[in-house]
């Protein structure tokens, strides 16, 4: 697959999860989805993605850069988001907090078998006061 083919499947999958379709998810998640190298399948992966939104009201996932080459992507997500209880295991409780998320994602096709995610938490903690 192109790259830039490969950018386009992904920014979609973005837009799928921005805009909460979860019958869509499918389309772009394999079923046997693994994440920070933890087999977890397509339906933990939705789950997990509704737990955040469900948690997270105004979460919605920012591409600021983006790569890609025949079967991988790397992107750097921004978040400016209001958690309304624990996030990270920081109670931040209501206040608005921003950060990055550093994503590589391994595709066979078009569809994503492995994500690793890296959160920026010292960010959140800075933003809380966290020592």
């Amino acid at each position: 697959m192109t790259e830039r083919r490969l950018a386009e499947i992904y920014r979609r999958y973005i837009d799928c999860l921005n805009t909460q379709n979860w019958e869509e998810l499918g389309r772009y998640v394999d079923d046997t989805v693994s994440y920070n190298g933890q087999p977890i399948g397509l339906d933990a992966y939705r789950q997990a993605r509704q737990d955040e939104f469900r948690s997270i009201p105004d979460l919605y996932f920012n591409i600021h850069l983006l790569t890609a080459d025949e079967a991988m992507v790397a992107a750097r997500l921004i978040f400016d988001i209001t958690p309304q209880a624990e996030f990270l295991g920081l109670p931040v409780n209501g206040r608005r907090v921003s950060f990055a998320e550093n994503v590589f994602y391994t595709f066979a096709g078009d569809k994503i078998t492995d994500v690793w995610s890296i959160v920026d938490k010292a960010a959140v903690e800075a933003q809380l006061g966290v020592t």
